[in-house]
């Protein structure tokens, strides 16, 4: 018990401390911010971390997203509830979890299987009944549950793939890291009578979208977040 007010504390603290100051003023994407348990997604070793403002190391070379990253993203992409939601690189579930706080239907893609797997096992046992969790080549969306309202990529692409243009549903929202390996920039793209109106949202840094239309297979420990 003592725990989980410890951590409950942290979370508004992060809303508070973290969030409201740069600029997440969405009172929806707060609450599921604060409703998330966070150190529920990241590993045990890192749960004392779980909500200071950073990426966190998940294994298999990746991380889980640092909280204003997530709420940023989830801001620009404007989830409403019923809305049906592609997120590209599930990781451990967290971003998956918050959109489907807000109401979303969820279809997330995993290229890793164990990341796959435990990601689905997590979810399940906090009780994300409105998420599938699909293990494959996110870079080509997931043709069976098009059109997307909006589509939400959570690593880094030298370019926008077409395929997950071509799977949003006009006036759709897709919100994707773009650039090299080192340095991004996110990118908000909206479906306007089927062009694409894009807005650049700021810089960032994510590990690579690795498949057919992102990044070609690479050694995890050739490169470092």
């Amino acid at each position: 018990m003592v725990e989980a007010e410890q951590f409950e504390r942290e979370r508004r603290a992060m809303v508070e401390r973290q969030l409201r100051p740069r600029g997440i003023s969405d009172e929806r994407v707060l609450e599921a911010m604060l409703r998330v348990p966070r150190h529920e997604f990241v590993h045990p070793s890192q749960a004392a971390f779980a909500y200071d403002d950073r990426p966190l190391p998940i294994g298999e070379s990746e991380t889980i997203s640092q909280p204003y990253i997530v709420a940023a993203m989830t801001q620009a992409a404007g989830i409403q509830p019923g809305d049906k939601v592609l997120e590209v690189g599930t990781g451990t579930g967290y971003q998956a979890a918050i959109l489907a706080t807000l109401g979303a239907k969820v279809y997330t893609v995993e290229r890793n299987p164990q990341l796959a797997q435990a990601a689905r096992e997590r979810l399940a046992r906090l009780g994300y009944a409105d998420i599938e969790v699909i293990c494959g080549d996110g870079s080509e969306g997931y043709p069976a549950a098009t059109p997307y309202q909006a589509i939400v990529v959570t690593a880094a692409s030298p370019r926008v793939p077409p395929p997950l243009f071509e799977q949003l549903a006009e006036g759709g929202r897709l919100i994707i890291p773009v650039g090299n390996l080192q340095h991004q920039e996110l990118h908000l793209i909206r479906k306007i009578a089927g062009r694409a109106s894009t807005r650049i949202l700021d810089a960032c840094q994510f590990v690579p979208l690795v498949g057919s239309q992102g990044w070609p297979e690479w050694p995890g420990k050739g490169w470092t977040q």
